[in-house]
C-alpha cells in the first residue's frame, strides 16, 4: 500500500433554457483500490439527453466496477438505451477513467468525446491510444503508469463548441484548452477547482448563455493527507485523557475546535492557549487562538456552521469559493484545510453538552453539534474524503 490517492472533482453547465443537464458524471470503487470514474454526454439536451447520460454512465461504472469487459459494456447499452428516431444512434457518448493498482496504473476507454487531457508537473503529455472497433463504434484505449500529481481532464464536446459564432469561430479547440489549462495550472489546486476553472471560462466564451451542456470532471493523482479535527469535551470527564491521547497521537494535522475544548488540549499538552486577538477577523465568525502542539485553535459551533455553509455550496456551484479560500478567520482556514489540503479526515466528538446551546435565543438547537458533525462528514465523503468519526 502506498501513500497516492485519488482525488476527483466534477462541476455540469447546463444548456441554456434546460433546467436538466444532459452530461452525467457516476464515480465507483472498486474494492479498496480501484476507483471508475464515467463521464456520459447524452444525445441531444434536456430531459432525454439527462436520462440517456445517467444511464450510461450508471450502466458502464457498475459494470466496469464488476471486472466486465467494455465489448460488454458497449452491447448492454446499446441494447438497453432506446434508439433515436432522428439520427438512430442509441446511447450517449462516454469517457471512462479507471485509476487502479494502489493509484499507479491508469486505463482510459474514450468514445466520441473530446480526448481527455493529461497534465504531468502541470504540462501537457501525450498518451498512447489503441483504436478497436466494438458495435461499429471507435473506441479509444489506453493504458499508462502514473505520477504523483498527474491530472486527467475529461469534458463533454460542450467545452470544444464554446464561443462557437461569437467569440471564436470555430469553437474552442482542444489544443486551445491545453493551452490554458497549463497556464492557469497551480499544484495546490484540487482537482474540483481544475474542473471549476475550465467550465467558468467556457461559460465566458459562451457569453453566459451555454449553447450545449458543457462538463469537466477531473481526475488528479496526489499523496494522502490525513487531517484530524477535535470538538466539544466527553460526555464523561473522566475521558478526557483518552480522547486526547488518541487525538493527538494521530498522524497530520490537528484542528481544536470550541473553548472548553481548546482549554482541554492546552492542559493535556501543558501549554498555555494564547487567545490574544489576531490580525484578520470575520466579524460573523470567533476569532481563532493559538496552542503549541496544535495547528489550528477556533471556537466551535458558530464556526463550524460557517463551515457547513461552504461545504454544501462547494458542493453545488462552488460560488462562495473567494469567500474561503484566503481569508484568515477560523471557518476559512478549517474549509481550506478540509476541503483542499485533507484526504483522511478523522473527527472526534465529544457528546457534552454545552449549557449556551440550550438558550433559546441563539439559532441553534439541541444536539446541533452532533448534526453539524454528521452533515459535513456526508459533505466531505461526497468531495471524495475518507471520514471516520469518534464520539465520546
Amino acid at each position: 500500500m502506498n501513500s497516492l490517492c485519488t482525488d476527483i472533482g466534477y462541476v455540469c453547465l447546463n444548456k441554456t433554457g434546460e433546467q436538466l443537464c444532459g452530461d452525467h458524471v457516476e464515480i465507483v470503487e472498486q474494492g479498496d483500490n480501484a476507483t471508475v470514474v464515467v463521464l456520459a454526454d447524452g444525445l441531444g439536451s434536456g430531459v432525454k439527453a439527462n436520462i440517456l447520460s445517467t444511464l450510461t454512465a450508471k450502466i458502464i461504472s457498475t459494470m466496469m466496477a464488476n471486472d466486465m469487459t467494455i465489448e460488454d459494456c458497449v452491447s448492454t447499452i446499446a441494447a438497453t438505451l432506446p434508439v433515436c428516431e432522428v439520427r438512430k444512434v442509441a446511447y450517449s457518448t462516454f469517457t471512462i477513467i479507471r485509476i487502479a493498482g494502489n493509484n499507479l496504473e491508469a486505463e482510459i476507454i474514450q468514445y466520441d468525446n473530446p480526448h481527455v487531457i493529461l497534465l504531468r508537473d502541470g504540462k501537457h503529455v501525450d498518451y498512447p491510444e489503441i483504436c478497436e472497433m466494438i458495435d461499429g463504434k471507435a473506441i479509444y484505449k489506453t493504458k499508462l503508469k502514473l505520477k504523483e500529481g498527474d491530472a486527467f481532464i475529461a469534458m463533454s464536446d460542450g467545452a470544444i463548441h464554446a464561443g462557437v459564432g461569437q467569440s471564436l469561430n470555430f469553437g474552442w479547440q482542444r489544443e486551445q484548452i491545453v493551452e490554458f489549462m497549463e497556464t492557469i495550472y497551480d499544484p495546490a489546486f484540487t482537482a474540483k477547482t481544475l474542473s471549476a476553472m475550465l467550465v467558468n471560462e467556457c461559460s465566458r466564451l459562451y457569453g453566459g448563455e451555454p449553447g450545449d451542456d458543457t462538463s469537466a470532471c477531473t481526475v488528479k493523482i496526489r499523496r494522502r493527507q490525513p487531517m484530524n479535527l477535535l470538538i466539544g469535551p466527553p460526555a464523561d470527564p473522566k475521558d478526557v485523557n483518552k480522547m486526547m491521547a488518541l487525538f493527538f497521537s494521530k498522524e497530520g494535522k490537528h484542528i481544536v475546535c470550541g473553548g472548553t475544548t481548546s482549554t482541554l488540549a492546552a492542559e493535556f499538552l501543558h501549554e498555555p492557549l494564547d487567545v490574544s486577538m489576531p490580525t484578520y477577523i470575520d466579524p460573523e465568525i470567533p476569532p481563532t487562538a493559538k496552542i503549541k502542539g496544535v495547528d489550528l485553535v477556533t471556537e466551535g459551533v458558530i464556526t463550524m456552521s460557517r463551515v457547513l455553509e461552504y461545504a454544501r455550496d462547494y458542493l453545488k456551484d462552488n460560488e462562495r469559493y473567494t469567500d474561503w479560500s484566503y481569508k484568515k478567520d477560523g471557518a476559512s482556514s478549517i474549509a481550506r484545510m478540509l476541503f483542499e489540503e485533507a484526504t483522511d479526515i478523522n473527527f472526534y466528538v465529544g457528546r457534552a453538552v454545552n449549557p449556551a446551546h440550550q438558550n433559546p435565543n441563539l439559532p441553534i438547537g439541541f444536539n446541533i453539534k452532533m448534526r453539524l458533525i454528521e452533515e459535513l462528514s456526508e459533505c466531505l465523503k461526497k468531495m471524495g474524503k475518507k471520514i471516520k468519526v469518534s464520539y465520546f
